[in-house]
């Protein structure tokens, strides 16, 4: 029988060969797309990078003595539905309190309510919706499925468990924005120059993992991430890239509500160290 360090040996090995796997792998994504530089070859440069992460975890758990118990493939309705609803509403509630502070400030603008630009804005959320939940099911079932339940069986400290996975996954984004994603579009996303820009996000996509882990840890699944993640997305990307949202000059840095500016980040740290107090304190209090 497995001993109790031998698991933790392992679980080290395993989580080191997971990732250096998928930063090379992410990599040689964007050396394809950056060597056929055409639509085709960053749309299969994109998949590369973005399942490599799902089936490096698979196979570790298959053949390298991970297991499967851990993975939060369950719903669990049972007990979390409200949770579902807390998972759904955090980052637009998170938002619009960015946006109020921003205008309040007079560092940004209120969206365009008309109801002309509300119809195009809703048919773009529930347009977008399901591509984004089918991507990010690659994505939570890779960083909440795996690598966060592994890096918790190490006996850290939960908050630097939760900082390690999200640099991880912060760097594994590096490709993205380095060239997977389309020039124009990025540039749809922020005015702010690559040397502001990926410090910046890097450190909004770390700190936004303690939130992220929290809802895992809380709920025992993956799938309140899954939405989190998802409603992140669209609401942010069809803010910007829609352009419903203008900030002043200069303002971006501090009141977009991107993953990179820096009043998001203070938001969503505040929430997630909100989400694991409450945890913490329920787990005290049996």
């Amino acid at each position: 029988m497995e001993t109790q360090t031998q698991t933790k040996q392992r679980t080290s090995r395993n989580l080191i060969i997971f990732t250096i796997s998928i930063m090379v792998v992410g990599w040689l994504g964007w050396l394809l797309a950056y060597l056929g530089g055409d639509e085709d070859s960053r749309g299969l440069g994109m998949l590369i990078w973005l399942v490599s992460p799902l089936v490096v975890s698979l196979l570790l758990r298959a053949f390298a003595g991970d297991g499967w118990k851990d993975i939060g493939i369950k719903p669990d309705f049972r007990g979390n539905v409200g949770w579902y609803l807390v998972s759904i509403f955090i980052y637009p509630l998170a938002v619009a309190l960015v946006i109020l502070i921003g205008a309040a400030l007079g560092g940004s603008s209120f969206p365009d309510l008309a109801p002309d630009k509300m119809a195009l804005f809703m048919a773009a959320l529930t347009g977008g919706f399901i591509p984004t939940f089918i991507k990010n099911i690659f994505e939570e079932f890779s960083w909440r499925g795996y690598l966060a339940p592994k890096i918790f069986m190490l006996g850290l400290n939960d908050m630097v468990s939760h900082l390690i996975v999200g640099a991880i996954w912060a760097v594994w984004h590096l490709p993205y924005y380095f060239g997977l994603i389309d020039v124009a579009e990025l540039h749809g996303y922020t005015s702010l120059n690559l040397v502001t820009f990926m410090p910046l996000v890097v450190i909004g996509i770390t700190v936004s993992s303690i939130a992220f882990d929290e809802i895992r840890l809380i709920t025992g699944s993956v799938w309140p991430a899954v939405l989190m993640h998802s409603t992140s997305n669209i609401v942010i990307v069809t803010l910007l890239l829609g352009g419903y949202i203008t900030t002043s000059p200069g303002a971006e840095v501090w009141f977009t509500p991107g993953m990179h500016g820096i009043l998001s980040i203070v938001v969503i740290t505040l929430i997630g160290v909100g989400l694991f107090r409450w945890r913490t304190r329920k787990m005290m209090n049996g």
